[in-house]
């Protein structure tokens, strides 16, 4: 049976929710509440993924960050959200959207989400209007392929 109204990928839409408010909860300046803490593994490659070249060359595929005490100017919005973590004592600032994330983690709930893999369309998969600002942002983006089109036939299951 076709699934046309694309329920997987509503969910997985539902679930990136989840980890945006959760991200929101750390936005005082307090921190985040209780002992939560987050374990948040992206894909460092994702379009729209801005880190420093030298941790892309550290983690070519994926990284986790931890975001729990010594963090800095989170900012969470629709699409992604952006934060400074120290690296070997040096503050970097990072900005990740929510579809290029693969796992959250809150240990001190034992909550934990998995998402898609990195074979998916993302753009299927974040907040309308963010797909196209988050691939024009992304760096080294070549220009050809900021406008192209795809055919979302290729994603849908058969």
């Amino acid at each position: 049976m076709t699934d046309y109204i694309g329920y997987e990928a509503l969910t997985q839409a539902a679930m990136r929710g989840v980890v945006r408010e959760a991200l929101r909860k750390g936005c005082n300046t307090n921190g985040l509440p209780g002992d939560h803490h987050f374990y948040l593994t992206f894909r460092t490659k994702a379009p729209g993924v801005k880190i420093a070249d030298y941790l892309t060359e550290r983690f070519p595929e994926e990284m986790t960050i931890v975001i729990q005490h010594q963090y800095w100017d989170l900012e969470v919005e629709d699409g992604h959200f952006e934060i400074i973590l120290k690296f070997s004592g040096v503050p970097q600032h990072l900005y990740i959207p929510y579809a290029a994330i693969s796992r959250f983690v809150d240990p001190s709930v034992n909550f934990g989400l998995t998402f898609e893999s990195p074979d998916k369309d993302a753009s299927v998969i974040s907040p309308a209007g963010e797909a196209d600002n988050s691939e024009a942002l992304a760096p080294d983006a070549p220009e050809a392929d900021i406008g192209t089109v795809v055919n979302l036939d290729a994603f849908r299951r058969k």
